[in-house]
């Protein structure tokens, strides 16, 4: 765990571009302490890097720079429709800090963005002000990781903690946090809180290493959500994106038992269990740049500009995970 830390830590970026109006916030500034051999360069709009034309996803993902921004609108989305609620009303996601520090064959990331590199709002203040207007009208429950890993993030941004802090104060916000990484140090001191759900992706324990570079391993991930359920926090198990591969009912049947070979099935919240789906127009970027990556190149089937696999196949799949999972844990708390 100390080795990812460190890792993270000496994660290099470079050059680090700042919107002029960002420099004077307490985040900019943390950040600039961490990188003090980094260019700092002042930019008008963080869009003018971000979204240029004629960039390599790839070939940046090698090298990312990061991107200090002040985020002026759109601080909420509302929850996709190919996204679990898990049963819960005014679902939302939101986005504090946009691509990830991981390098998955298959994120959707690279299907949305012409840039790999990494771009934090600063001005977090401002959206929990937003959520704090809504929440006079209504509950909500948000996704605070969607277009990043959070967790993984959190020594050079410390937003996990901001969040911590802010969910605390507000009983009718439930929030999720999702992620691919054990860096949980951060949250061992920490007391649990029902309206604040870690949330573990698993994957095979080849395929992760083939295919999610960077996050941690399988094993890492385990250790870090047991540690977690032992304190009493509430920890979602998610087998999710499910992917085809060889040998599946082997490797997947493998993940779910020694998944629950190390967690307390008891105590988990629950598990969500979803395959392969994406939009069209993401994945041909994806494939664009990653034209030789087995996972992509799979043929997939297109309903409502959305791929996945043939309905057939879904089926088969899910059913065998539903079976498998069932093995160890109620159906009620399994969401599909």
């Amino acid at each position: 765990m100390k080795e990812l830390e460190k890792k993270l830590l000496n994660f290099s970026f470079s050059h680090i571009y700042i919107e002029k109006e960002a420099f004077d916030y307490p985040l900019t500034k943390k950040i600039l302490e961490k990188f003090p051999n980094s260019s700092v360069i002042e930019l008008k709009i963080y869009k003018e890097i971000f979204s240029k034309g004629n960039q390599n996803f790839i070939m940046q993902k090698k090298s990312p720079k990061l991107i200090l921004a002040v985020k002026k609108e759109n601080y909420l989305y509302e929850g996709a429709k190919v996204c679990e609620s898990f049963g819960n009303d005014n679902f939302y996601y939101t986005s504090s800090i946009m691509n990830c520090i991981y390098d998955c064959e298959y994120c959707y990331l690279q299907g949305v963005y012409t840039s790999a590199n990494i771009v934090i709002f600063v001005n977090i203040e401002d959206c929990f002000s937003e959520i704090e207007r809504i929440l006079q009208k209504k509950s909500m429950y948000i996704c605070i990781s969607y277009d990043t890993d959070l967790l993984a993030m959190e020594g050079i941004t410390g937003l996990v903690g901001q969040w911590y802090d802010f969910v605390s104060r507000n009983k009718k916000l439930k929030i999720e946090l999702r992620t691919k990484s054990g860096n949980i140090k951060v949250l061992k001191n920490l007391k649990p809180k029902d309206n604040f759900i870690l949330a573990w992706t698993l994957s095979p324990k080849e395929f992760a290493v083939q295919h999610e570079n960077g996050a941690a391993s399988l094993e890492q991930r385990l250790k870090a959500a047991s540690e977690m359920l032992e304190k009493g926090w509430k920890v979602r198990i998610c087998f999710d994106p499910v992917i085809y591969m060889k040998n599946f009912d082997e490797e997947y049947g493998e993940l779910v038992k020694k998944t629950f070979n190390k967690l307390s099935p008891n105590k988990i919240l629950d598990v969500n269990i979803g395959t392969f789906r994406i939009s069209k127009e993401y994945l041909k970027r994806m494939r664009k740049y990653r034209a030789t990556s087995e996972v992509l190149s799979y043929p997939f089937f297109c309903k409502d500009g959305v791929y996945s696999y043939y309905p057939q196949h879904i089926n088969e799949m899910m059913d065998f995970m539903e079976r498998e999972v069932k093995k160890y844990i109620e159906e009620e708390k399994i969401f599909i």
